[in-house]
């Protein structure tokens, strides 16, 4: 399995678009791997607030950066159709000049479902139809003429030009943390990315694993991808991984046991910046 440790930065859409785009320049400048916002109508965490478009967002920050991985974490396929997701990642892949990490979901927050109107489906019809969508936008994210007959989605000789910068696709992040999406996982994933404990991560990898080898698959092909909230690992009795730098390490030590291997992170604090910043010079560039 691969044994090299990402490290990204998740934010939050709700900042004033300058302060985002001198947020996202910041991360950069540090050297951080990756940088992702999210996709929803309003922050699950607190509806209240502001909150910018995911897909749009993304296309403006990503042409006002130049090194740094840029996604969506994660893509919620109740809110597009497959194709125009397929062509906003291409479209996305040109404007970053390659370096869009394309992230899928089935979708998760009831709520905004419940708002706006758009159905959300049970959990089993939600993965049935994600796993149609994902075969869709692998198939025109590479540039193919597609014609599919799902029970979903039906696309006849569709194709979408031009192709992506990267080559065959932009690589798909998808997030999973129950066994059947797991499996598509296993099909598709670049990487795969998930939130949740040490013990909940490793049984999670240990079944994608399996996943993997049933349909003959190296499990190494796929990066294992941590999304972690500060305030949701302290409420389980972890460090916030923002307090020190020994903090930091200590999260990234445990999860690493487990066949973690990238680490995206909500944001720190201003306060925390400069624990950011040691994180930066000591870990990261270290270990690059």
């Amino acid at each position: 399995m691969t044994t090299a440790i990402r490290y990204g930065i998740c934010t939050d859409q709700s900042q004033p678009y300058r302060t985002l785009v001198d947020r996202w320049r910041y991360y950069e400048e540090l050297g951080f791997d990756s940088i992702w916002d999210c996709d929803h109508f309003n922050r699950p965490s607190n509806p209240s607030d502001p909150y910018f478009e995911g897909w749009t967002l993304l296309a403006a920050l990503a042409a006002e950066t130049d090194r740094i991985r840029v996604g969506v974490l994660v893509a919620s396929n109740t809110f597009r159709h497959p194709a125009l997701v397929a062509q906003q990642a291409i479209t996305i892949d040109h404007i970053s000049g390659g370096r869009l990490e394309l992230g899928l979901g089935a979708g998760w927050f009831e709520p905004e479902h419940e708002q706006f109107g758009i159905p959300l489906y049970d959990p089993p019809l939600r993965v049935a139809r994600f796993k149609e969508a994902v075969e869709v936008i692998d198939s025109l994210a590479r540039g193919r003429a597609t014609t599919y007959e799902g029970r979903y989605y039906q696309l006849r000789d569709a194709q979408l030009r031009p192709a992506p910068v990267q080559s065959p696709r932009p690589p798909l992040t998808l997030g999973a943390h129950r066994p059947r999406m797991l499996r598509i996982c296993a099909a598709y994933a670049d990487r795969w990315n998930s939130t949740g404990t040490v013990e909940e991560m490793a049984e999670r990898n240990r079944i994608l694993d399996e996943a993997c080898l049933e349909i003959g698959r190296d499990p190494g092909e796929i990066i294992r991808s941590l999304y972690g909230w500060a305030s949701a690992m302290e409420a389980g009795g972890l460090p916030n991984p923002w307090s020190s730098l020994d903090a930091f390490a200590e999260v990234v030590g445990m999860f690493s046991e487990v066949g973690v291997n990238e680490f995206i992170l909500d944001q720190p604090r201003p306060e925390q910046y400069g624990v950011a910043e040691s994180v930066a010079s000591e870990i990261i560039q270290a270990g690059n």
